[in-house]
């Protein structure tokens, strides 16, 4: 899945940067949806502006701490959660290391615009659909490290 998401996110990167204008939004469905191209150096929904070396490292942090569960994950659905939250994750940081204005400081390709909500991109929604995912299973009983099948009292199902 991550590599999916990571695929996904730099294939739409690139065509938003070469197709479309920065102020000039394209309309999809009125002015509900359109494609409006914006350079975000923070974080979601542009908290935390002007500190993007901090966000690349947290990201780094985030990428080197799935990658490290991953030795361990057995559950198909804990998979797919954290292959979300990975692509998107790495999807932002291939920006963040690769984009002006330089290493660690890259700004962040948005172009997905809906309603009143904040611009964003394909990695956006992975990651948040990722972590509902990781929520969702915890609640539920469902360990990282176990085939997926819900811990009947708590206990461990291995």
């Amino acid at each position: 899945m991550a590599g999916v998401v990571l695929l996904a996110d730099i294939v739409t990167k690139v065509l938003a940067v070469k197709l479309l204008t920065p102020g000039q939004p394209v309309s999809i469905i009125g002015d509900t949806v359109t494609w409006t191209l914006v350079r975000n150096s923070g974080a979601a929904f542009s908290m935390a502006t002007g500190y993007t070396w901090v966000l690349t490292l947290v990201a780094t942090g985030v990428v080197i701490g799935i990658i490290w569960m991953g030795r361990r994950l057995v559950s198909p659905w804990w998979a797919l959660g954290l292959g979300m939250i990975l692509g998107g994750a790495m999807g932002n940081l291939v920006d963040r290391f690769f984009r002006s204005p330089g290493p660690l400081r890259g700004h962040v390709v948005d172009f997905l615009s809906v309603g009143w909500w904040p611009v964003f991109n394909v990695a956006d929604p992975s990651v948040v659909g990722g972590a509902i995912l990781l929520v969702v299973l915890s609640l539920f009983g469902y360990d990282f490290d176990t085939t997926g099948r819900r811990r009947p009292d708590g206990g461990d199902t291995r």
